[in-house]
């Protein structure tokens, strides 16, 4: 498979260590545990739905962008994802989860998608706004990384929320 590599120096990038609860060290049996086992197992069981993020005209791995915790009775779900070091800062964050959030609400008719970010991961509570997600509030003590517990901010978008945000993402 080859986004091994990028997804191995993706995961074990410190940025994002400092953010996701991943195996640290982040190895290349991890990366590829992910891509031939685990990202298919959570299909399978219907908790959720992996997707790379690639660059359009390379076809080199960006970052992925996926759902968990789907609870397929009440048409809820929850999106989560991370961005490769040397993709960050040009909004593919946003841009990839506003496209998955389209595909949920509107194709696949879901009522609710939620997004959870740790209230000192200023980035990830950007591209939430940014893909047109609203605040909810504070989940205290709710998360946990590598430094320990952490709160963390609900964000939540409805079919009702699927007009187009006012920010424009590259194409």
């Amino acid at each position: 498979m080859p986004d091994i590599p990028d997804i191995h120096a993706s995961c074990a990038d410190a940025l994002t260590q400092r953010w996701l609860p991943l195996p640290k060290p982040y190895t290349l049996d991890d990366a590829t545990n992910w891509c031939t086992t685990t990202a298919h197992a959570l299909r399978d069981s219907g908790d959720g739905i992996q997707f790379a993020v690639t660059d359009t005209c390379t076809k080199r791995l960006m970052g992925q962008v996926g759902l968990k915790k789907t609870d397929w009775r009440a048409l809820v779900s929850e999106v989560g994802y991370w961005v490769s070091p040397w993709a960050r800062g040009d909004g593919i964050a946003a841009e990839a989860t506003r496209a998955l959030a389209l595909w949920l609400l509107a194709d696949q008719q879901f009522q609710r998608l939620e997004l959870r970010a740790a209230t000192e991961n200023t980035a990830s509570r950007k591209v939430a706004l940014k893909a047109g997600f609203h605040a909810e509030g504070t989940l205290r003590n709710a998360g946990f990384v590598h430094g320990g517990r952490v709160d963390l901010v609900l964000f939540s978008m409805v079919p009702g929320d699927l007009s187009p945000p006012a920010q424009h993402y590259r194409s």
